[in-house]
């Protein structure tokens, strides 16, 4: 049966753009539109979707306000945000995906545009995908609170208990569909005094990286950047792969690992590609690389480790199924049987300040 899809956009010539696009695959069907988020939050209230087209910038109620309404009422709704503001406004986009919405397409300003085969097929990927996500769960904010407490106490216990682990670390992160909010569970858990630096692969095109790593700066203990080349590899700070390039590590003339930037093509579909990463971790002098897969669509990631598995010490932290919005990369990692543990969302960041320490503890 076809999954039911509500688009809502405020242009008639993208909303029947974007329907005809949606209906033209048999695994979809648009059941209903709407011009605002007035309209979608009626249409919402009342009737169950698989999924929701959003766009941002609409009259009356825009795409956020909408989102914050049904965060308001507790009606948990798979959102696809489709936008001409995900381009330039990456700031609009990730406050879209912290509240709720599972992932974003950068709509083109010309309707003709979205004609063309790299939009129709790109949507509908994404749709594939977003159907089969988890719903967003809406908790009250004192649980939400409650929770965090929580994990603050026992990040805190592990920061004290985790000493000085011998060697040279290093962590290196992979995420996709999801993962932006998922990381905001993780890096701003680990102490400035991270006795390792960490690698970041998030999938997200050119323009967005630089936004995300911002945002999580603001709200960390550890350093975040978007990498550029020829950052030298530094303990306690985060380095963000950037959009449309792959990021790899290197060793200087100095002895010192520096980032490289490089435009090899398209891997497992995307720019930059974990897998890249973690390969060139194969003849660095790491004595101990944690590897952590998180939430994401596809299988980035399970070839890059696999390959390092065989140069070099390595420790796999795959995240679970039931904390995961696309259960696709790290369900890759445990069917390869790389996974030396998997956890659940909450749980990652002291996992990794087990393995890798922290100065002066």
């Amino acid at each position: 049966m076809a999954k039911k899809i509500l688009v809502v956009d405020d242009s008639a010539l993208m909303r029947r753009v974007l329907c005809d696009i949606i209906n033209s695959d048999t695994r979809f069907q648009v059941v209903d539109k709407a011009t605002n988020g007035l309209e979608a939050f009626d249409l919402i209230s009342r009737n169950p979707y698989d999924a929701v087209v959003l766009d941002v910038n609409m009259p009356r109620m825009n795409g956020l306000e909408l989102m914050r309404k049904l965060r308001k009422y507790k009606i948990p709704v798979r959102i696809l945000v489709a936008s001409t503001d995900t381009r330039e406004g990456a700031k609009t986009t990730l406050d879209a995906l912290e509240l709720g919405a599972l992932d974003f397409i950068h709509k083109p300003d010309n309707a003709a545009d979205c004609r063309v085969d790299t939009f129709k097929d790109h949507l509908l990927e994404l749709l594939s995908v977003v159907v089969s996500s988890s719903i967003p769960a809406y908790e009250a904010p004192e649980k939400q609170e409650q929770q965090t407490q929580t994990d603050r106490k026992v990040v805190d216990i592990m920061r004290k208990s985790a000493g000085k682990v011998p060697g040279r670390k290093l962590v290196a992160i992979a995420s996709s569909t999801g993962g932006p909010k998922a990381l905001q569970s993780v890096i701003p858990k680990l102490p400035a005094q991270l006795d390792a630096p960490v690698l970041l692969v998030q999938h997200m095109p050119k323009g967005f990286t630089a936004s995300l790593a911002e945002r999580l700066n603001g709200i960390s203990e550890v350093t975040v950047k978007e990498a550029d080349d020829g950052m030298e590899l530094e303990c306690g700070t985060v380095y963000i792969a950037k959009g449309g390039r792959h990021m790899n590590v290197q060793m200087s003339s100095g002895g010192r690992y520096t980032i490289r930037l490089s435009d090899e093509p398209n891997r497992e579909g995307v720019k930059p590609c974990a897998n890249y990463m973690y390969e060139s971790l194969m003849d660095s002098s790491f004595d101990n690389i944690v590897c952590v897969v998180m939430t994401g669509m596809g299988a980035d990631g399970t070839e890059g480790i696999r390959n390092l598995e065989s140069k070099k010490k390595v420790y796999v932290i795959a995240q679970d199924q039931e904390s995961s919005t696309v259960y696709g990369m790290p369900k890759s990692i445990v069917g390869a049987g790389l996974a030396d543990e998997t956890v659940p969302l909450e749980k990652i960041a002291q996992e990794i300040i087990l393995r890798v320490g922290v100065k002066n503890g």
